[in-house]
């Protein structure tokens, strides 16, 4: 234990032992009080095939480019020949074999040659362990054969060898195992000829014999999955289910049945999905979890296209077909094909959710289609919605959040003030992704502050999960996530800690906790308000004029576009200044022009803007610091159906209210200090004040049967916080309490391959007795604290 950790052991015993003087804060539980049953299913995970996340990760298939189907040229394939040979190699589409699989790789043999793929960045081979090679083949022009096939480091030294033979003209498939004789992470496959004529190769497949619980995942991932203690485990995507277009969209349908029929797709996230992690799969992954699955379906919307009402039909069908896989029983079509694919037994979906963040007129629309045939065939299904649905019910409501860690501590108490009669909520994807570096200590603690609001909630909040849950370190298109890895090494962010010491702390019920805190200190980076300002909508087309920012009687900005876009810097979409106005064309989300000085503040700032299509109406910002520091008024937000401020997240209240398409509104914004006023036409929209941040967040829950008390308790300020603790209706406390800490020496400290837990909880008993005590809580830290009430 390093001496920092000790530093802080020694001070937990030292100052939980008794309560020395009136602590800065202070925790009380009514423990005899009990609220709200927590749900079971509250903490679980959400995988979506991002940074490489299945293929290349926890699909343990060695070969990248396995079936040649990645482009017309043979990527991922390397042709190392004899100086004087006349060997080449294309890709060739002549003989298919395997009509979802219609490319080969033809090989011109002319000498010696020897083929390589060296994988998603090295194939990781350990001595004694065993590799299964499976490949197809077929031969003519007079080369027979044989085939050298061996695993072997980047020095061309062999690991593990073997040869085929026996080709013919037909394609045949061939298979042997390996048996490594020496590791290395960084081996890659080489396949040898030698003479003349022709070979066709097709599904060149290399993956390790021994996967977890036997079902073809990789063991040291799946381990990192159940360490979280998952209840559920929503699957595939996210953006990956809605497709660029519905070219590119996931149909599960297209991902069953034998590996070399399953149809690769070109994913969102910029590489080639082989589907070797296909629904079926997803399904098997949750029942070795003992997660429940929660399948997300396509609502016929793209990120740029909706399918016409009329053309519906086939994906409500998909959707039923889905549900008929999972559980239907053997005699039934999609049931029957579930038990030729290896699970007789019906895996028990209970959950479905209708899209991935789509909204508007389009998605309720759709929505109905859904609902219908899925309550008329399967009336006990849980159904999830990605928005507030008008026409129908819904049972869960899919919200999602990212942004910075004081956003997550502002918004802890976010469920307090939900409708109790209305939707449960399923916060689907959240996390910290500014202000975090690759995934920090600060970013974690944000997080926590968040999920204590969330299980205070739980007769609201049912189900959570931290998006996004993978990540190749060779290829990150999102940052952060939860779990990194390359070929052979795999860490947890510190977050991954969090989420599991909630997880592995579920109480059944919910205990009234009051907390009183002293204000966080405000870091050097949040110190002050103020900064640029901007125009931008959401799913949307508009067009902004008369642009004019005044500090009292000075102008500090001025724009009627004469000098077309110059002056502002253009975040996606598609702009254009002509006759005095700026347009915005595109139909993309969170598109954005911003203009002026961080410096700015205590100003006025006013505009028009009128839209012109779209989903919804406009975003106004203000106070912008940077790209990801920023606050705007969303008009017309959440489908063109209320007003609000946003500061990372809703600050104040939000009001009813829509942007009408073709008229021309006089927009204001007045920043004073603290203060922020908004006017519509002239009327006063908005007039907030956003909360001070506090230093201590809590929950604090019981497990019934047991009788003990969990308390989780984030300290948010970088000093240590002496807190006095009181636990209303018992008597005392059994025993030393076990106390799990998560922080460090620095809140932007991070773990990394080389430095796995440099950031990772500790365990230790502090010393209690009586109902009450006090106890220091590290800064930027997470706590469980768990008791036994006498």
């Amino acid at each position: 234990m390093n001496t920092f950790r000790t530093l802080i052991f020694v001070t937990l015993a030292l100052v939980s032992a008794c309560t020395l003087y009136a602590a800065p804060a202070s925790l009380t539980v009514e423990v005899d009080k009990p609220g709200v049953k927590i749900s079971p299913t509250l903490w679980g995970i959400f995988f979506e095939d991002i940074n490489l996340s299945a293929d290349g990760g926890i699909y343990p298939e060695f070969v990248r480019n396995r079936s040649f189907e990645d482009s017309e040229q043979p990527d991922h394939w390397t042709i190392n020949k004899a100086a004087d040979g006349k060997s080449e190699i294309a890709i060739d589409s002549s003989r298919p074999l395997d009509p979802m699989n219609r490319q080969s790789l033809r090989v011109k043999v002319d000498g010696s040659l020897a083929l390589i793929n060296k994988g998603y960045w090295g194939m990781n081979v350990v001595q004694g362990e065993s590799y299964q090679v499976h490949l197809a083949a077929r031969a003519a022009n007079g080369f027979k054969g044989p085939i050298g096939v061996s695993l072997q480091k980047t020095d061309g030294s062999a690991l593990a060898q073997g040869g085929i033979s026996g080709l013919t003209d037909q394609w045949k498939g061939f298979s042997l195992d390996l048996k490594a004789t020496d590791t290395d992470p960084k081996a890659q496959l080489s396949l040898t000829v030698s003479g003349k004529g022709t070979l066709w190769l097709d599904m060149v497949c290399v993956a390790p014999v021994q996967t977890w619980k036997n079902h073809g995942l990789r063991p040291d991932l799946c381990e990192m999955l159940a360490g979280l203690k998952p209840s559920f485990v929503r699957f595939p995507g996210g953006c990956w289910v809605e497709g660029d277009d519905m070219a590119h969209m996931y149909h599960w349908k297209n991902t069953i049945g034998e590996f070399w029929h399953r149809k690769p797709l070109w994913n969102i996230w910029r590489y080639w999905a082989t589907h070797g992690l296909g629904y079926h799969e997803y399904l098997q992954m949750c029942e070795d979890l003992s997660a429940e699955p929660l399948f997300v379906i396509n609502a016929g919307m793209s990120h740029r296209e909706v399918i016409p009402m009329d053309q519906m039909g086939q994906w409500v069908q998909d959707a039923l077909d889905a549900i008929e896989y999972a559980n239907g029983p053997t005699d039934s079509i999609w049931g029957g094909l579930r038990a030729k694919n290896g699970h007789p037994e019906p895996f028990g979906l209970k959950y479905i959710e209708i899209g991935n963040e789509n909204g508007g007129p389009p998605y309720q629309e759709r929505y109905v289609l859904f609902y219908d045939a899925i309550r008329a065939r399967y009336p006990k299904m849980t159904i999830i919605a990605d928005q507030p649905t008008r026409s129908r019910p819904c049972d869960i409501v899919d919200e999602h959040y990212y942004s910075n860690p004081e956003f997550f501590m502002q918004q802890a108490d976010r469920y307090d003030k939900y409708d109790r009669n209305g939707p449960k909520i399923y916060v689907g994807e959240y996390a910290v992704t500014q202000g975090c570096g690759q995934g920090n200590l600060r970013g974690a603690i944000g997080e926590a502050a968040f999920m204590t609001g969330m299980e205070r909630n739980a007769d609201i909040v049912v189900m959570a999960s931290y998006a996004p849950l993978f990540a190749n370190v060779n290829y990150k298109r999102w940052n952060p996530d939860l779990i990194c890895f390359d070929s052979s090494r795999v860490y947890g962010l510190p977050s991954y800690y969090v989420q599991k010491m909630f997880a592995e702390n579920r109480g059944d019920v919910v205990l009234p906790a009051a907390v009183t805190s002293p204000a966080m200190e405000q870091s050097s980076s949040e110190e002050g308000r103020g900064g640029a300002i901007g125009v931008g909508t959401w799913l949307t087309q508009a067009e902004f004029k008369d642009v004019k920012v005044t500090q009292g009687d000075k102008t500090l900005f001025s724009c009627d576009f004469a000098d077309g876009t110059k002056g502002w810097r253009l975040l996606r979409g598609d702009w254009k200044a002509q006759d005095g106005v700026l347009r915005q064309s595109s139909s993309a989300d969170n598109v954005r022009a911003i203009a002026g000085d961080k410096s700015w503040s205590d100003y006025t700032y006013t505009l028009k803007a009128r839209k012109l299509g779209g989903a919804e109406g406009f975003l106004i910002l203000f106070n912008v610091r940077d790209e990801n520091r920023k606050s705007w008024w969303n008009l017309g937000g959440w489908g063109n159906q209320r007003h609000a401020i946003e500061m990372g997240g809703i600050v104040g209240n939000e009001v009813p209210g829509s942007i009408e398409t073709g008229r021309w509104y006089d927009i204001r914004i007045e920043t004073s200090g603290q203060t922020i006023k908004c006017y519509l036409d002239g009327k006063l929209i908005h007039d907030v004040t956003p909360p001070v941040l506090k230093s201590l967040y809590a929950s604090a829950s019981r497990i019934k049967d047991m009788g003990e008390v969990i308390l989780k308790v984030v300290n948010t300020s970088k000093s240590e916080l002496s807190t006095d603790i009181k636990l209303n209706g018992i008597k005392t406390v059994q025993g030393p309490a076990k106390a799990v800490v998560l922080t460090s020496e620095n809140a932007t400290d991070e773990n990394s391959l080389t430095a796995p837990t440099k950031v990772a909880p500790m365990t230790k008993t502090i010393n209690v007795s009586g109902s009450s005590f006090q106890h220091a809580f590290p800064g930027n830290s997470v706590t469980v604290i768990r008791l036994k009430p006498e």
